[in-house]
C-alpha cells in the first residue's frame, strides 16, 4: 500500500519504538516493554499497528507456530524523515530548501553559536 501522509504523535511514537528495536522487528509486547514510564494499552499499540499497515508504513510476519505477529517497518526513519521534511519544504517554504534554512537560522532562538558554525563546516565541505 502507498505511503499516506505524515504520521500522528501517537503513530510516530510507536515508529520510532519499533526503529529502536535492535532488529526493528517486534512484537507488540516487546514494543510495550520499550515504554518507560505510562504504557499503553496492549489493545492501544494493536489498533496503531493495524493503522500503520494500513498506511504502508508497516509490515508483518506471523512467529512460527504461533499466532502471533512480529512487526517490522517498511520505511526507514532517514526515508520518513525526507518525506516530512520535502513536505514541509514544498508545502511551507515553495520547495525552496535555503528558504527553509533561512527561516530556522532566523526564527529559531535556541540555535547556538556552536550548532552554526557546525552547520557552516557542514556546507563549506559538500561537494558541488
Amino acid at each position: 500500500m502507498k505511503k499516506q501522509g505524515t504520521l500522528t504523535k501517537a503513530e510516530m511514537q510507536i515508529m520510532n519504538t519499533l526503529w529502536s528495536l535492535p532488529s526493528q522487528k517486534g512484537t507488540i509486547n516487546e514494543l510495550l516493554e520499550r515504554f518507560k514510564d505510562k504504557k499503553p494499552a496492549y489493545t492501544t499499540v494493536a489498533t496503531f499497528m493495524k493503522i500503520l499497515l494500513n498506511k504502508g508504513y508497516v509490515g508483518f510476519e506471523k512467529m512460527k507456530g504461533t499466532k502471533t505477529l512480529c512487526y517490522y517497518p517498511l520505511i526507514s526513519k532517514a526515508q520518513y524523515s525526507r518525506l516530512v521534511l520535502s513536505e514541509v519544504k514544498n508545502d511551507l517554504f515553495g520547495g525552496s530548501f535555503s528558504s527553509l534554512v533561512r527561516f530556522f537560522i532566523k526564527e529559531e532562538e535556541e540555535i547556538s553559536e556552536e550548532e552554526l558554525k557546525e552547520l557552516l563546516d557542514i556546507v563549506e565541505h559538500q561537494k558541488i
